[in-house]
């Protein structure tokens, strides 16, 4: 018996079948897929961390490059020696610090019972112990994030900022050369050891960021909110760590 394709019952099964199928496919390449999608976003995390600590590609004056894939795992063992968990004043050495979210323990924050946990990474770099800190926060459009390298004083050694949409020739901007390598040298901390965090300040007057301790970089022209959100991820999340910092001290 010849099957009526011109029936609405023919149509409908038809799609199903094919919905079915089609998912069935694009489900069994996503699972094989995964491994190689999760060992590109471990990369790009170790490639951002090294970065923040110097530790780069870069050949020109304005070149952003990172330790190639195929050597930054390698790199990133050499030179992270430990990973902490921070909770208040306690760190817990674990490698399970890589592997935390920072987006997710935020959000569980919001619940007062619930004792958020801040990764941190030790490095060593010219002899010296650098702690890598993981930021988050919110630009014009859409979230941006980086880490910061400080030394024991919570003094910046580097830094590596990256955003989701910010504008192109402005906000976007905070990912450039001209723009990271002013914080090096920077201070957390101001008068009478009290946490200030970095301002992206407009009309800083320090064209040549001179001033290290005025704890503030100039900011990007054209790019406030951006700028501002900058300055408050730094504010935001560096404060969270500093009682583990005085512990160090």
């Amino acid at each position: 018996m010849a099957i009526d394709t011109e029936k609405n019952s023919y149509t409908i099964i038809f799609a199903i079948v094919m919905v079915l199928v089609v998912g069935s496919i694009l489900a069994g390449l996503a699972s094989g897929l995964k491994p190689l999608v999760d060992a590109n976003k471990r990369f790009e995390k170790q490639q951002n961390i090294l970065y923040a600590m110097g530790i780069n590609a870069n050949e020109g004056t304005s070149d952003v490059a990172f330790i190639s894939t195929d050597k930054v795992e390698e790199e990133f063992k050499n030179t992270i020696t430990k990973q902490y968990i921070i909770e208040g004043t306690e760190a817990t050495v674990t490698p399970e610090a890589y592997l935390i979210d920072i987006k997710k323990e935020e959000t569980k924050a919001k619940d007062p019972n619930y004792t958020r946990k801040l990764p941190l990474f030790e490095g060593v770099k010219d002899g010296n112990p650098i702690y890598v800190i993981p930021i988050r926060g919110k630009g014009l459009w859409d979230a941006i994030w980086g880490f910061v390298a400080v030394d024991k004083e919570m003094t910046v050694q580097g830094v590596f900022f990256d955003h989701a949409g910010e504008t192109p020739g402005l906000g976007a901007e905070i990912k450039q050369r001209y723009f990271m390598d002013d914080f090096a040298g920077e201070h957390i901390f101001g008068d009478s050891n009290t946490f200030k965090g970095i301002t992206v300040a407009k009309g800083n007057a320090d064209p040549k960021n001179e001033r290290k301790t005025d704890n503030a970089v100039d900011a990007i022209a054209g790019a406030t909110i951006t700028g501002d959100g900058v300055t408050a991820m730094i504010k935001k999340d560096l404060k969270m760590y500093v009682p583990y910092f005085k512990t160090l001290k």
